[in-house]
């Protein structure tokens, strides 16, 4: 695939997870939530889930921002639903890595599916944290919950 080719995918994925974002509203009762601002460019998602014996069952989100911090949530709603805590952790580890630029192999790139369309953020460092945003987000719900539920 050529780069422009790259490019225009990049775009379209990522504009089409922007505006028709998987998973975005509140979710059941039961579920956990955590809001996380970007100080420095004011975007902000609430992540919610529900997690049942170790098994991430359901992921929301809400939230105001940048095409990249809402497309990059409704990714992560896709790629991390039913996957077990340690699964998502671990997932949301090596997005961290593919987004600051460090290699992760071809079976986690592979796991990340249109999050790894992403990694080129990684030449553009102040949109690195909107690209994270919902990830760590999740991150921290699930380090509180993650073991209690």
């Amino acid at each position: 695939m050529s780069l422009d080719q790259m490019n225009d995918l990049y775009r379209e994925v990522v504009l089409d997870h922007a505006q028709h974002p998987h998973h975005y509203g509140q979710i059941g009762k039961d579920s956990v939530h955590f809001q996380m601002e970007n100080p420095t460019c004011g975007d902000v998602i609430d992540v919610s889930a529900i997690i049942k014996d170790g098994n991430v069952d359901e992921i929301g989100f809400t939230g105001t921002g940048c095409t990249i911090s809402q497309a990059s949530a409704s990714m992560m709603t896709t790629v991390l639903t039913n996957k077990s805590v340690s699964e998502a952790r671990d997932l949301i580890l090596s997005f961290s890595d593919l987004i600051t630029g460090k290699e992760i192999n071809d079976k986690k790139e592979d796991q990340l599916g249109d999050a790894s369309l992403l990694a080129s953020v990684a030449e553009f460092p102040a949109r690195i944290k909107c690209a994270t945003l919902a990830w760590h987000a999740l991150d921290e719900l699930l380090q509180k919950e993650g073991t209690s539920k």
